[in-house]
This record gives C-alpha cells, structure tokens and sequence, in this order.
C-alpha cells in the first residue's frame, strides 16, 4: 500500500466515524463539533490530492463559518442541550432500508465501472484553472445563483434564531 492510500483509508475512517457521531450524539453541541471533524477530514482529502484552493475554502467556508454558525445558533436558542424524547421513530427502519438501498446500487456502480483504476489527467502547465474557478462562481450562468440562494438561507437562519432566543417582555 502507497502512503496516499493509507491516508485516505485513515481519513475515511475519520469521516465516516464522525458523521456517524453526528447523527447518533444527544448533545447537539457535540453534534456540531463532530461535524466540524468530519469536514476537516474532507479538507485533508482535498490535501491528498493537492487542491490547495478547496482545502483553504473547505477550512474558512466549511468549518470557519457554517459549522461555527450551527454552533452559534444553538448556543443562542439557549434550548435545553439534552432531549429527552424518544430518540427513534416508528418508521427508523425503513430510512434504514433505503440507506442501504442506495448504499448498494452505489457499491454496484462502482463495481460495475470499467475505468475505476483509471487516474484523472494531468492539468496542463499554465492552465488558469483557480481563474476559471472564479469566473464560474461569480458568472449569472453558472453558480451565482445558489451562492446567493445558499447566503439567504444562512441569513434566515439566523434570524430564525435570534427570534426564538429574544426574551419576550
């Protein structure tokens, strides 16, 4: 085994053990915080292959300010961090299923996909790509519009929660 491949198997371990604490913790503050591990494995991810410019976005958007704004708007609720409800639905068994539905169709693919071994080609020396980038995140054609739709809604949300933590008087 390469050293890469020992370091995603680690940093898939990483992931998908820390998204599993995201969705099973009764602490929603340790909810978030596993989250903030699970995308700061993504970010060493992007390290592997050498996407300095998504390992800086992954960093500052991902963990720098929509995890921390989780964080924030549940401190602010300042709601009880324990529920105390039931924890499992009548129906828990059938997202189970259709998880392990969609789970096996993509194993299936993978499986199935003639160029798995096949490597990406290699970037052109001069290639202008971090420019390309940026014109496509700011061109009304391309990804504009769910930059801003995706600014909304963080904005609402914090709002929303703003509004639940006012004390009425």
């Amino acid at each position: 085994m390469t050293p890469d491949q020992i370091i995603f198997i680690l940093t898939a371990a990483l992931i998908i053990s820390s998204a599993l604490m995201v969705v099973t913790t009764r602490n929603l503050i340790h909810a978030a915080l596993w989250l903030v591990a699970a995308l700061f494995g993504v970010a060493i991810l992007y390290a592997v292959l050498n996407a300095g410019f998504f390992v800086v976005v992954q960093v500052v958007v991902y963990i720098g300010a929509i995890a921390i704004l989780f964080i924030f708007a549940v401190m602010l609720t300042r709601r009880e961090m324990r529920d105390r409800g039931p924890q499992l639905r009548k129906n828990w068994w059938l997202a189970a299923l259709l998880g392990m539905l969609a789970f096996s169709g993509l194993a299936f693919l993978l499986i199935n996909q003639a160029d798995i071994n096949r490597s990406a080609a290699v970037i052109p020396a001069g290639l202008d790509t971090l420019g390309a980038l940026g014109a496509a995140l700011v061109s009304p054609d391309l990804y504009l519009l769910p930059f801003e739709v995706a600014s909304i809604l963080l904005l609402a949300a914090l709002i929303g929660a703003v509004y639940l933590a006012a004390t009425r008087k």
